[in-house]
């Protein structure tokens, strides 16, 4: 998998920031049909946020398995927020920087 700069990120938490939160985890957590929908989301935005309301260490854990189980990026996390991104290369619908 790619990496990204610390450009790219900056550039990617700025498109962030005046987005809500497209999947939000309910009382059940983290499900199989939560991650479906977070793939989808990705697949279609490329960039959103995750609300995941739980403690910290297990928003932590929980931002961790998103990002490994749909290959994503985390940009930034605040509060009950997370903010990842990935690229889809079919359809790619976000200009990155150029890497320095």
């Amino acid at each position: 998998m790619e990496s990204l700069s610390q450009i790219q990120k900056k550039h990617l938490k700025k498109l962030g920031h005046n987005l809500d939160p497209v999947v939000r985890l309910g009382n059940a957590g983290f499900t199989e049909a939560v991650l479906k929908e977070i793939k989808i989301a990705l697949d279609h935005h490329e960039l959103i946020k995750v609300k995941i309301p739980a403690e910290r260490e297990e928003r932590k854990e929980i931002a961790t398995k998103i990002c490994e189980e749909t290959g994503a990026f985390l940009i930034h996390n605040i509060g009950h927020i997370i903010l990842i991104f990935k690229r889809n290369h079919g359809d790619p619908k976000i200009e990155l920087p150029k890497k320095k």
